[in-house]
């Protein structure tokens, strides 16, 4: 056993600074423009997890002081009539964020839905232009998804530089894998993507300098697998029974977090990492829709 350990990336300490920052320019355009930033959130039935992630949202928006706008629509709405709330939506000038909590029930398009969303409100950063954008070199989108910006500020105000590191995405969703890999790559970083298809996904995990974990696999990443040195980002939330706990289960991420300890350099815990940047940058890019949209 050895006696290193990783320093803990601590997502609650970093998330609550960026709050601040917020917090700090809502009542500036508040002083100034007589307007606060407006989020819109849009929910489609009863998922337990999408209510927990909107109440944190809800709870939040209110501390920094940004005006939280819910609809709650049954399960079986029609996709015809989503999509009007939606455009109503885009034709409030108090709303400067959309989200669609995703994922939506099976009979709804979801790419339908997110292309509906305007350009200029997609805080989710999924609408196919602004993820085009972020796939071609030299272009910006308006907004980048919130949990990939996260996993970056992270690295950055962990004083990890990105710029020629070999970094290694371990998922290729289209909410986390993808968009991330496309960010370091945008950072300058060398990108390997490694999948469920991927031969001795070991061998490649090893070489990494930076390891980006959203596999949806609880505790999948070993620290045998890890460079010596390296930074963790899990983006893992995975429930594993747990009868100690009152629930019933705990949450663990898609790395061996106590292994893991012994040998990165940095790494993020789970609950407590990757989670409360999520909310912080969906925030950020709320109120950079509406400085765009106030100040111009």
């Amino acid at each position: 056993m050895s006696d290193h350990r990783a320093t803990i990336i601590d997502g609650k300490v970093i998330a609550q600074t960026i709050r601040s920052e917020i917090s700090a320019e809502v009542s500036r355009l508040s002083q100034t423009y007589g307007k606060v930033p407006g989020l819109a959130v849009v929910i489609v039935g009863r998922r337990k997890d999408s209510q927990s992630y909107v109440n944190m949202k809800r709870k939040t928006c209110a501390e920094v002081g940004i005006r939280s706008i819910d609809l709650d629509l049954p399960e079986d709405v029609p996709e015809a009539e989503l999509i009007s709330k939606v455009h109503e939506l885009n034709a409030n000038p108090d709303v400067h964020g959309i989200l669609v909590q995703l994922p939506l029930p099976k009979h709804i398009n979801e790419e339908k839905i997110l292309i509906e969303i305007s350009l200029e409100k997609d805080v989710d950063g999924f609408h196919p232009l602004n993820i085009g954008k972020l796939a071609m070199k030299g272009r910006d989108p308006l907004f980048v998804p919130c949990t990939p910006k996260g996993c970056l500020e992270l690295l950055a105000r962990s004083g990890v530089s990105v710029k020629g590191k070999n970094a290694v995405v371990v998922g290729r969703s289209n909410i986390v894998g993808l968009p991330v890999s496309m960010l370091l790559l945008k950072e300058d970083a060398t990108v390997t993507i490694v999948h469920s298809r991927t031969k001795e996904p070991e061998r490649i995990i090893r070489e990494a300098d930076i390891i980006i974990a959203a596999a949806g696999q609880a505790a999948m990443i070993k620290g045998s697998w890890i460079k010596p040195g390296a930074a963790v980002i899990d983006v893992g939330t995975n429930a594993v029974d747990d009868p100690s706990k009152k629930s019933g289960y705990r949450l663990v991420g898609d790395v061996d977090f106590n292994e893991a300890c012994e040998v990165a350099g940095c790494i993020t815990p789970v609950p407590g990492g990757v989670g409360p940047m999520t909310v912080a940058m969906l925030l950020k890019n709320t109120l950079d829709g509406a400085k765009r949209a106030i100040e111009h």
